[in-house]
């Protein structure tokens, strides 16, 4: 599982498809954090997590805005679905 957090709806939309399109990933979702921080969520296997993560967070510095946070878990325990459940796009999406 791989996540960015930044700042806007167009950095986070930009590290979403870098991330996408980098690496074998599925898009599982994002959170709208507050105040404009918005998350997004991505799964596949660690090597692909870890490239498309490292290839979101480039993609939003290179447009000059900050990354606040990013993490790749490898084997995230099968307990963490039951958040990340949450944010699946089907949940968000009228």
């Amino acid at each position: 599982m791989g996540l960015i957090e930044t700042f806007g709806i167009v950095y986070v939309l930009e590290a979403a498809d870098a991330m996408l399109k980098t690496a074998d990933v599925e898009l599982i979702g994002y959170e709208n954090v507050a105040s404009g921080y918005i998350s997004v969520l991505i799964q596949g296997d660690v090597a692909a997590c870890q490239a498309a993560v490292e290839s979101g967070v480039k993609a939003v510095q290179e447009m000059g805005a900050e990354v606040y946070s990013s993490v790749v878990i490898p084997t995230p325990h099968p307990d963490v679905a039951k958040i990340t459940k949450r944010y699946a796009l089907e949940n968000l999406l009228p």
